[in-house]
């Protein structure tokens, strides 16, 4: 009986959901042709190995830029797209304190806090990296979350507050809005240059033939403690139980007692401090920062949300992971020019199978 429920359930998905079939076909073939090419040495085990790390790494990074992306949306229900610049916003005011930090004492304050820009330090001169100056990136970190946590109340207390009331449309453009606002202001407060940020040795490990960099594990093991104290936060607290019921109906957890004005501020405040903490360590492990960082991984961000499900914090990190991999596993077939290809590729596929995310768009959790 058993057998033929399973038979049957098949048959209905080939008639009923071809697609599905097309994709696992393809799937396995892929997977197939991987291990072909290994066998017959056209790719290395190394240069296979190099991919899905450096997918973990920017996977990393895309899964923490998009949990505040998801807080906001789950509780405020609306795509926020100042979150790029939120992002760049966090690594300047960051890197500025480890600039600061590292320096003092040595060159002036105004040269240090341009971040190395044209009339300032550069970081030649400072040396810094995560073995020479671990005080001042550590300082840094924790600045660009207080500062953005900050920056993002007060985003909200002027522009997102008054609006409370208004459709999704509407506070989606109005972040449109605080997006161009934010890029200009910092374009105008450090200037457009590209600029180094880490000098010195940056130390570097080989295991297997594969090099692991001091600055990707940083990323990698930071924000990994971030995402579980995160899971903590939201598992294990009054806060994260209030914000998880505001975010299942905003009315029944008014008609409980929940403070959801509060909420609000708190779910700004988090949000803010991983986008910010996020920024911070992915400047860190690219070792350049730009006015426009942000904005250029935005829609990286937002399809690892809508991969893992919109609104779901859980879904934005496995969506994030799961995206960075894919598109790194596909330098095995394609250029490294068309890598942001696969990743939206892997997002449609995503919504053609599952519409709702993997995690099906469970909100906060």
């Amino acid at each position: 009986m058993a057998a033929r429920d399973y038979y049957s359930r098949g048959q209905n998905i080939v008639y009923n959901r071809p697609e599905l079939v097309l994709f696992a076909v393809i799937g396995v073939f892929l997977v197939f042709d991987i291990f072909r090419q290994l066998g017959t040495g056209a790719i290395a085990a190394t240069d296979l190995m190099s991919y899905l790390w450096n997918g973990l790494v920017l996977g990393m990074s895309l899964g923490l830029a998009g949990v505040g992306l998801s807080m906001t949306y789950s509780i405020l229900n609306f795509a926020n797209f100042a979150h790029g610049d939120l992002i760049t916003s966090g690594a300047f005011a960051g890197w500025a304190a480890a600039f600061l930090i590292a320096g003092l004492g040595e060159f002036s304050v105004e040269a240090l806090v341009l971040i190395g820009g044209p009339i300032a330090v550069g970081s030649n001169e400072l040396g810094i990296n995560v073995v020479n100056t671990p005080l001042a990136l550590l300082a840094g970190l924790l600045v660009a979350a207080v500062l953005t946590a900050a920056l993002s109340l007060l985003l909200d207390r002027i522009v997102f507050k008054p609006m409370r009331s208004a459709d999704g449309v509407t506070l989606m453009i109005a972040s449109v809005g605080v997006a161009l606002f934010l890029r200009n202001f910092i374009t105008y407060s450090f200037l457009t240059d590209s600029r180094g940020l880490t000098g010195g040795n940056v130390p570097q490990f080989t295991l297997a033939g594969v090099t692991f960099g001091g600055h990707q594990i940083t990323l990698v093991v930071v924000a990994a403690l971030l995402m579980l104290a995160t899971h903590v936060l939201l598992q294990y607290t009054k806060i994260g139980t209030a914000m998880r019921a505001m975010a299942a109906n905003k009315d029944l957890a008014k008609v409980t007692g929940i403070p959801t004005e509060r909420v609000v501020k708190l779910t700004w405040s988090i949000g803010g401090g991983l986008t910010g903490c996020a920024g911070f360590l992915i400047a860190l492990q690219q070792g350049t920062l730009t006015v426009t960082m942000g904005w250029d991984l935005l829609l990286l961000v937002f399809a690892a949300v809508i991969l893992g499900g919109v609104g779901s914090i859980y879904g934005a990190m496995v969506g994030g992971v799961i995206l960075g991999i894919v598109s790194r596993l596909a330098l095995v077939w394609i250029p490294a020019s068309f890598l942001l290809v696969a990743a939206f590729v892997m997002m449609i596929v995503m919504l053609l199978v599952r519409p709702s995310g993997l995690f099906s768009g469970r909100t906060t959790a």
